[in-house]
């Protein structure tokens, strides 16, 4: 109940926030307009919208375990692909930020090979989706230990992501016409940072210098 009562008293300090003056109100009723589609991961640690300090209508967001975007093929997660779908023809968001981060549970799943629970195989059938990146990974750095192999995994997927993300016509005809942009972000949980991959330097470089850097 404690957890109810609190989420209940954060809608209170959300209704004064956002909803006391009727123009706020009225710009919410109008509908969403957002200009940046996030896929991010469902780690309750990592929400985008709080990473990123943005107000309702700012984001339009897509999680599923380890921000992961299924390739373009007839039998793709309807779940994920309808709202990238719609996200960019209906919303015509103008750019793409695939949102990844350190100690993410589904991608150690993945590199152990093994299921996260004892229930079903949902999730073990769901990291299929980035098999290739364990191999690439196994494959790169088999001396390495398991911290590092997850935290190159963690990146690699983001890449994986977004190598998926241009199998779909209509993604790739919008990024080859400059009207959508493409990003890949990880999110350092040990140092507090922020990084971005750099096509140009082929590596994730600082956004947001670690938080010792930063002091």
């Amino acid at each position: 109940m404690q957890d109810i009562e609190r989420f209940i008293r954060g809608f209170g300090r959300f209704q004064q926030q956002y909803l006391s003056e009727p123009s706020a109100r009225d710009s919410l009723r109008s509908g969403q307009h957002p200009a940046t589609l996030v896929i991010g991961c469902c780690d309750s640690r990592v929400d985008p919208a709080l990473l990123t300090g943005c107000d309702p209508g700012d984001i339009f967001v897509v999680r599923n375990i380890a921000n992961l975007v299924p390739p373009c093929t007839p039998d793709a997660s309807p779940g994920v692909t309808s709202a990238i779908e719609f996200a960019v023809c209906a919303l015509e968001v103008a750019r793409i930020v695939v949102l990844g981060h350190a100690r993410c549970g589904g991608i150690r799943a993945l590199m152990q090979g093994g299921r996260v629970t004892e229930e079903t195989d949902f999730v073990a059938r769901w990291m299929q989706v980035a098999e290739p990146v364990r191999e690439q990974v196994l494959r790169a750095l088999p001396d390495k230990h398991e911290e590092g192999r997850c935290r190159a995994a963690e990146q690699a997927s983001i890449l994986h992501s977004l190598d998926n993300l241009m199998s779909y016509p209509w993604i790739r005809r919008r990024v080859e016409d400059g009207k959508l942009a493409l990003h890949g972000w990880y999110f350092d949980i040990e140092s507090g940072s922020l990084l971005a991959y750099s096509p140009r330097k082929q590596e994730f470089l600082n956004l947001v210098q670690p938080l010792d850097a930063a002091a």
